[in-house]
């Protein structure tokens, strides 16, 4: 998995009052959790756009006053009006835990169901996982290829090396379905083959 450098400050005063005077210096209130004791911080908003408004998924090196803590984010809270990012939770990691994240999905292949007139639909966009950090992926790709109209591949029918899903496993990640066009196209045909067996 990528990672990324963000660098932050130690909070040493906490209270709605200086997460309000925070975010007016453009400024983040965030908490790391996992270690021994939350750590409170606040991350220059900056810093976090690179992290926030990507489709990717970190682990985030946080640089805080001369100390590192390894993690992934786990919460971001926005302003409904503004949707400014106002709050974060971290959580720290560790090479011999394993952690609990989403990844997103990432379909390869131009299916059979497709080239017979159906339509792909991504069921799940992302996928929650359990993997150890050394283990866990930037995304979940999964190959469409042999899949015909009316199939799907479900989150049991998944199988990676050192890697848990923990959605419902009945639960459908792709699935090709039958498009009205080619719906109506079968129900018209079947009219036809039944008009021309009637008349004979």
């Amino acid at each position: 998995m990528n990672v990324i450098e963000v660098n932050g400050s130690l909070r040493t005063v906490l209270g709605k009052k200086e997460a309000k005077s925070l975010r007016k210096e453009e400024k983040v209130p965030c908490v790391i959790y996992g270690g021994e004791a939350p750590v409170h911080i606040s991350v220059a908003q900056a810093e976090l756009r690179k992290l926030i408004f990507t489709p990717n998924i970190y682990i985030v090196n946080l640089k805080i006053d001369g100390k590192e803590y390894k993690s992934i984010m786990q919460d971001v809270q926005f302003d409904p009006v503004s949707d400014a990012v106002t709050h974060i939770d971290f959580l720290q990691i560790s090479e011999d835990k394993a952690v609990k994240i989403e990844v997103p999905v990432k379909v390869k292949g131009f299916s059979k169901g497709v080239k017979a007139g159906g339509k792909l639909k991504q069921d799940l966009r992302k996928l929650r996982i359990k993997a150890l950090p050394a283990f866990l992926p930037d995304f979940v790709e999964i190959n469409v290829e042999n899949l015909e109209i009316g199939q799907a591949i479900k989150v049991g029918e998944l199988i990676r090396e050192n890697i848990e899903f923990l959605n419902n496993k009945s639960t459908p990640v792709v699935s090709v379905v039958i498009t009205r066009a080619a719906k109506a196209a079968l129900v018209a045909a079947a009219a036809a083959e039944a008009k021309t067996t009637k008349k004979k």
